[in-house]
């Protein structure tokens, strides 16, 4: 235990003698080397920041509606390529409630650029909320619903929650810059002396408290793709006598599904979203306004086939 305290006060008298020396013999390159470093850790000490909210239901433990805050934060590793996955970070779940309504909040962070690319492209920005919605599928064993809709507010409870949330129990700064200090070995210094412009000094592992919950995943965009089919179905406008239209009536064909309740059904005035059980997916946009209040639907298991019957408005 003696020797190895004694190796290491050799390598950190060593250490700071190499920035000596590199301060004396090349001033530009240790100036460099310096604020690279300051640069770097302002970032991994910057905050999350809210990008956009979702609203969608858990449907298993217990059916309940979900606020997904999808956040940038620079701490989160950008993919090496287009074809490596992605790496997020998933905050714990919180229940909340307002008035009588109570619901549950789940905060993820991505990198900004990916965040930024996602905005000038709808269907990478598709992907990744499915790719938020599966992390947290997986992460808590919750069953979520397939159909989402992009909230007015940018986030879902307040930013300082948020923050904790995701952040959790960050070490002191002056710890911070201790554990930098310690992992930066004599080879790396050595190179900086060499090559300043292409030094690279990465954090430690353990450099974020074992308490804090947040953790980083990487989830490959190939890997959480389901592949949902479009089934058969049949739209009708139902009329009176006098041909005057009533109703839309629409009958889709789930080969392989015996129970309504694997059937997730949306309807607004002007489209309906029927999802089952990660194989089928249908979206319309309905001919004529209906009254989503009077929509009914009823599943006949012998045919495996869902009736939907909508009154015009």
């Amino acid at each position: 235990m003696e020797s190895s305290s004694k190796g290491l006060l050799t390598q950190v008298t060593q250490f700071w003698n190499l920035l000596d020396d590199l301060a004396e013999s090349n001033p530009e390159s240790y100036e460099k080397f310096i604020q690279q470093q300051l640069k770097e850790g302002k970032q991994l000490c910057a905050a999350p920041e809210p990008q956009l909210c979702l609203q969608t239901r858990i449907l298993k433990p217990k059916e309940k509606v979900l606020f997904i805050n999808l956040c940038q934060w620079k701490r989160i590793p950008a993919p090496q390529s287009s074809t490596h996955p992605v790496p997020l970070s998933v905050g714990r779940p919180e229940d909340m409630s307002e008035a009588s309504d109570v619901y549950t909040v789940i905060d993820v962070a991505y990198n900004p650029d990916v965040l930024q690319e996602a905005e000038k492209d709808q269907v990478k920005k598709d992907q990744l909320i499915r790719m938020a919605m599966k992390c947290i599928e997986e992460q808590f064993q919750f069953t979520l619903s397939h159909f989402y809709s992009i909230t007015k507010f940018r986030i879902k409870g307040s930013i300082q929650r948020m923050k904790q949330n995701l952040m959790g129990m960050q070490a002191d700064p002056t710890d911070l810059r201790e554990k930098m200090r310690k992992e930066l070995t004599l080879e790396q210094i050595s190179s900086t002396a060499s090559n300043p412009d292409h030094f690279q000094l990465l954090l430690p592992k353990g450099e974020v408290s074992s308490k804090t919950r947040c953790l980083i995943e990487e989830i490959s965009s190939t890997e959480i793709q389901v592949e949902m089919k479009e089934p058969a179905y049949e739209l009708k406008i139902v009329a009176d006598q006098n041909e005057k239209p009533l109703e839309i009536e629409i009958k889709v064909e789930l080969p392989g599904i015996n129970s309504v309740s694997l059937c997730e059904l949306s309807v607004s005035e002007d489209d309906l979203l029927i999802e089952v059980s990660e194989k089928y997916r249908l979206h319309l946009n309905l001919p004529e306004s209906v009254d989503t209040e009077m929509t009914t639907a009823k599943f006949i298991k012998e045919k495996a086939t869902l009736i939907i019957t909508m009154p015009l408005v």
